[in-house]
């Protein structure tokens, strides 16, 4: 007899009671066979199997699709690779021609408006197509999926970006609204001692256009703020001395506040450094002027900016910027400009018109003129560098057999000459020093390498003296002060600044029988009986009087001013 167990029925059972039933004992016996446990597992291996053939086939079928481009991780693998091909006319699929562009945000950027999108990268187009995850024939670095190597032009296309971005800022002007135009002025400081310590100083930032042709600097401004007149204008007179008797002869340059950059002149040049406008007028023809009116506060201003910085000057004197163009070149990176002949709109982020200083040949710590704390070393020390000078320290004595310490006598062809210099000179040989005598001269770099090279430098009270600046630190400076109640003067000018520049300060002050004003004014008159009184009276009448005078020290008390030379420079 033919089993019946696993034959398949041949039609669908009936209600009419015909239909075929298995045995009751064949019904137990699988029952019993088959599990439940064993049936879940078994299905549930069965949906894996299932389901790893269909993500297999899937995967070779895919179709490119925008919607999940826009995520960040499947951006980053398909930005760089075409849109597969496909054989369906399906109205989804994308064009084989169409590449969406990866669009990038330039580094420090703080809106959407800075954003750029850079051009088509056409070099992928009609490439083959290529499964994520899979390195390309032309993969710098094996192992790494074609979008995620590092190709060369990445580089070059983000150099395009941000000129791209400084290009959008440049036709716009400066900062692109004026929404962060600020100006803060110094025009009221004071120093009782020093009243011409405190010139009127201004910062401008956001966007800044300079005229040197209207002598104006426009500040784009929509508010308006900063303290302008009901014109909106601000004059200042660049020059870091405030005197009322050399002002008027420095060119007012006008900060005016407009409302749009519309209402500016166009640029005619994008600046991405701050402007530095300031005057070099004055007396500034003068080798202490020039330091303590000019370089001094430059410094000051921009030494923080390491170069990055323009300047621009008014009352221009060509052969003064030539004078000093070891120093200027050294503080800006860029040809200065002048101010008084610029035909051009010069348009920058920042300004500063006016200079920041301190008291003469001093740099002293203040929260806003001075808030980095700068002093006469460091000045020293920029100095050494620009003019590469070779020594910061004095030479050892006894370090070398036979070696004599330098010593650089300054003489003078005007007034408060040294009449006996030359036995001062032959005193100071006898002493041990090697001596030389030598005059100030136009050619800086040169004579700032004489001074350097010296261990001791002597000098009457007067601009020669200021070229202790160039000294190495811890050298002697002998100063011979004039007859007149000259001590303010000579402490302020030079001793402070000496000890302030670490150097050894040494002093010699004439007496009535050393100064030659015993042959042009009787012992009664006021230079010798009340020369405190000449002070009084201003700098027109001390000019006219104790400072018109020469001296010839007497010997006998002078030696021993050269021997504390000695012993100082030995300490």
């Amino acid at each position: 007899m033919t089993s019946t167990a696993y034959s398949r029925p041949s039609k669908v059972p009936g209600a009419n009671g015909s239909e075929r039933r298995l045995p009751p004992r064949l019904m137990r016996g699988l029952t019993t066979k088959i599990e439940p446990k064993k049936l879940g597992v078994g299905l549930l291996a069965g949906c894996c199997l299932a389901l790893l053939t269909y993500v297999s086939l899937a995967k070779l079928f895919a179709i490119y699709s925008p919607v999940f481009a826009s995520t960040a991780n499947t951006s980053a693998l398909m930005h760089n690779s075409p849109p597969s091909t496909s054989s369906s006319s399906s109205s989804s699929s994308v064009p084989e021609t169409e590449a969406i562009p990866p669009q990038e945000t330039v580094a420090g950027a703080g809106s959407n408006d800075n954003s750029v999108d850079l051009p088509e990268d056409k070099s992928l187009a009609g490439a083959e197509p290529q499964e994520p995850g899979f390195p390309t024939a032309e993969s710098q670095e094996p192992g790494l999926p074609a979008a995620l190597s590092r190709k060369e032009g990445d580089g070059e296309k983000a150099a395009a970006a941000s000129e791209l971005k400084q290009t959008e800022k440049s036709s716009n002007g400066g900062a692109a609204a004026g929404g962060d135009a600020k100006i803060k002025c110094d025009e009221n400081g004071v120093d009782e001692g020093f009243p011409y310590a405190r010139p009127a100083v201004c910062e401008l930032y956001g966007d800044v256009r300079v005229s040197p042709k209207q002598k104006t600097m426009h500040l784009v401004n929509p508010s308006g703020a900063g303290g302008f007149d009901e014109n909106g204008e601000k004059r200042l007179r660049p020059y870091a001395r405030k005197d009322d008797f050399l002002l008027p002869g420095v060119v007012e340059v006008t900060v005016k506040s407009v409302p749009s950059a519309a209402a500016a002149p166009k640029c005619t040049k994008q600046h991405a450094v701050p402007a530095v406008v300031f005057s070099i007028a004055g007396y500034t023809d003068n080798f202490f002027h020039d330091m303590t009116d000019a370089m001094i506060p430059l410094f000051l201003t921009t030494a923080h900016l390491k170069g990055e910085v323009q300047l621009l000057v008014t009352n221009y004197k060509p052969w003064w910027v030539q004078k000093y163009t070891p120093l200027l070149r050294k503080l800006s990176n860029y040809d200065v400009i002048n101010f008084d002949e610029d035909a051009g709109v010069h348009c920058f982020p920042q300004g500063y018109l006016g200079l920041y200083r301190d008291r003469d040949l001093i740099i002293s710590p203040h929260p806003t003129r001075n808030p980095r704390n700068y002093t006469m070393v460091d000045y020293n020390r920029f100095l050494r560098e620009a003019l590469e000078l070779r020594r910061d320290r004095p030479s050892v004595l006894g370090e070398e057999p036979g070696m004599r310490p330098q010593m650089l006598i300054i003489s003078r062809a005007g007034t408060r000459k040294l009449l006996n210099l030359e036995e001062v000179a032959a005193a100071a040989a006898e002493l041990g020093f090697n001596v030389t005598v030598a005059e100030a001269g136009a050619d800086v770099p040169a004579f700032a390498a004489l001074v350097n090279s010296a261990d001791v430098l002597l000098a009457v009270h007067g601009a020669g003296l200021t070229n202790q600046i160039f000294l190495p630190a811890e050298a002697v400076v002998v100063q011979i002060v004039p007859w007149g109640n000259m001590d303010w003067m000579a402490t302020n000018f030079y001793g402070q600044p000496a000890k302030d520049m670490q150097l050894r300060y040494v002093e010699y002050y004439v007496g009535e029988e050393e100064t030659s004003l015993k042959h042009k004014y009787s012992r009664e008159h006021m230079v010798f009986r009340d020369p405190k009184a000449l002070h009084a009276q201003g700098w027109q009448t001390l000019a006219q009087t104790i400072m018109k005078q020469d001296v010839e020290v007497n010997l006998t008390k002078f030696r021993p001013v050269l021997l504390q030379a000695l012993d100082r420079l030995q300490q």
